[in-house]
C-alpha cells in the first residue's frame, strides 16, 4: 500500500520551543528516557496531534488532556496496530464480511449494504483500551510499546449485534469459539496474521457488536474502517479492525496472538468470564479490563494559585460500573469524594470532578482512585507481569501552588 498511502498528509507538529516546554505535561515523567526523547506530537490524516510512539506499524497515543470528558472525539482517539500492511481506503471500498467455520451450518457473505439492510442496529458506549496501556510506567520497565496513559478512548459505537450475524450462519451445538480476522496484515510472510477469538458465550452476548460508526460518524480509517468488532469490558486486542472474516469453531484458535502473546500468569487478575478454551496450567489470556481512573486536568508539572483548581478526569472498569472516585491533594494522606458525571453505561468512562479549595504554597501532590460497583478497587502496588498489562496503580501528579 499501503504505508505510503496511509502516511500521505502526515505532518509533524512544529518542534517549537513552546512544544518542547509542554512535553513534560502531555507525556508522563515516569516513561523511559528513550521514549520521552523520541516521541513527538504528530498528525495522522483525520486526527489532531497524537503522541507518536512507533510509525510502522502506527502506534499513536491520545494526550492525557483529552480525558476530561467521557466521550473521546474521533480525531483524538488513539491508534494501535500490530502489523504494518494496512489497507488503504480505496482498497476497502469493496469490503465484505465472510462468516463460516466448521461449527457453522452454512457460509454467508455480507456487504456493508447487507449489514445495514438485513439487521437491526444496536448502539453502546464502551471503552477501547489497549492491554498494555501504561506499560511505559512499569518499574522495572518491560518490553513492548511504551504507552503512557493514552492508549485508550471511549466512544459510542453503532452497528449490528454479532449474535445476529452468527445466527444467520447457524451455530452448531459443538461450537466453543468464534475466530476473527481483519484486512490488515504482515509485511513479511513469516509474520503471523493478527487473529483473535472469543468464547461462544461472549460472542452471543447482546452488547458485542460489529460497529460501522463511531460517535455518529463512519469509523475513521485507522480505527478500523469500515467495520470493527466491539467487545465491551474486554481489552482492545479483541476489537479486530477492518473485520472481514468470522469463523465459528469447535476448536481453540491455534494462533501466536492467542497462545503465545497477550497472556498473563494464571489467576493474576480478576475475571467474570474465564476464557476456558484458551486457559492452561500456567498462563491465561489477558481479557477483562480492571478498574482504573485518570486525571486529565490539571496537568502534571503545572502551576496554580492559592485559590486552588478543579481536578477533572474519568474512571472506568470492565462493566460493573463506577461506584465512587476519591481525590487526594496531599499525596494520599487524606481523600475526598469527587462528584460523578452522567452515567453513559456500565462500559463507558464516568466523568469525575472535585475543587481543591484554598491550598498552601508549595508542591501539591494530587491523586485519584476509583471503586467499582462490585467493590473492586485500584491496586495499591503494581501487579507485575512480564508483558506489562493492567497497570492500575492510582496516578499521581504534582502542581506547584505559588
Amino acid at each position: 500500500m499501503q504505508r505510503r498511502a496511509m502516511l500521505t498528509g502526515l505532518g509533524a507538529v512544529a518542534a517549537s520551543g513552546a512544544q518542547a516546554a509542554q512535553k513534560p505535561n502531555w507525556m508522563s515523567a515516569a516513561l523511559p528516557d528513550g521514549t520521552r526523547e523520541e516521541a513527538m506530537l504528530e498528525r495522522l490524516p483525520g486526527k489532531q496531534p497524537l503522541i507518536k510512539l512507533t510509525e510502522r506499524p502506527p502506534n499513536f497515543e491520545t494526550p492525557i488532556d483529552a480525558f476530561g470528558t467521557a466521550i473521546t472525539p474521533n480525531d483524538r482517539f488513539f491508534v494501535r496496530y500490530h502489523l504494518a500492511d494496512i489497507p488503504s481506503m480505496d482498497a476497502l471500498k469493496n469490503w465484505s464480511l465472510t462468516v463460516g467455520g466448521d461449527a457453522a451450518e452454512r457460509q454467508v457473505k455480507y456487504t456493508m449494504a447487507d449489514l445495514k439492510k438485513d439487521f437491526a442496529q444496536a448502539e453502546i458506549a464502551a471503552v477501547c483500551q489497549c492491554s498494555g496501556n501504561r506499560r511505559g510506567l512499569f518499574d522495572p520497565h518491560v518490553p513492548g510499546v511504551q504507552w503512557g496513559y493514552g492508549a485508550m478512548g471511549n466512544a459510542v459505537w453503532r452497528g449490528v449485534r454479532l449474535k445476529d450475524v452468527l445466527a444467520k450462519a447457524g451455530v452448531k451445538p459443538g461450537a466453543i469459539e468464534v475466530w476473527f480476522g481483519g484486512a490488515d496484515g504482515p509485511v513479511m510472510p513469516a509474520t503471523p496474521a493478527f487473529r483473535k477469538s472469543l468464547p461462544v458465550a461472549l460472542a452471543q452476548r447482546d452488547d458485542v457488536i460489529i460497529a460501522t460508526t463511531m460517535n455518529g460518524q463512519p469509523l475513521p480509517h485507522l480505527n478500523g474502517f469500515p467495520a470493527r468488532l466491539i467487545v465491551p469490558g474486554w481489552t482492545g486486542t479483541y476489537w479486530i479492525k477492518h473485520l472481514n472474516s468470522i469463523e465459528i469453531s469447535t476448536k481453540p484458535l491455534p494462533n501466536f496472538w492467542t497462545q503465545k502473546a497477550y497472556r498473563v500468569p494464571a489467576g493474576l487478575f480478576p475475571v467474570d468470564l474465564p476464557f476456558t478454551s484458551q486457559l492452561d496450567a500456567n498462563t491465561w489470556p489477558i481479557t477483562e479490563i480492571v478498574v482504573n481512573a485518570v486525571i486529565a486536568a490539571p496537568l502534571d508539572g503545572s502551576k496554580a494559585t492559592r485559590s486552588g483548581f478543579t481536578v477533572r478526569g474519568v474512571a472506568w472498569d470492565r462493566g460493573h460500573g463506577i461506584k465512587t472516585v476519591e481525590v487526594s491533594f496531599d499525596g494520599g494522606k487524606t481523600w475526598q469524594p469527587a462528584a460523578l458525571g452522567k452515567d453513559l453505561g456500565k462500559y463507558a468512562f464516568r466523568e469525575f470532578s472535585l475543587a481543591s479549595g484554598t491550598l498552601p504554597l508549595g508542591p501539591c501532590v494530587v491523586s485519584a482512585r476509583a471503586v467499582a460497583n462490585n467493590g473492586e478497587t485500584q491496586a495499591v502496588t503494581l501487579v507485575k507481569n512480564p508483558a506489562g498489562y493492567h497497570h492500575n496503580v492510582p496516578q499521581t501528579l504534582t502542581v506547584t501552588v505559588a
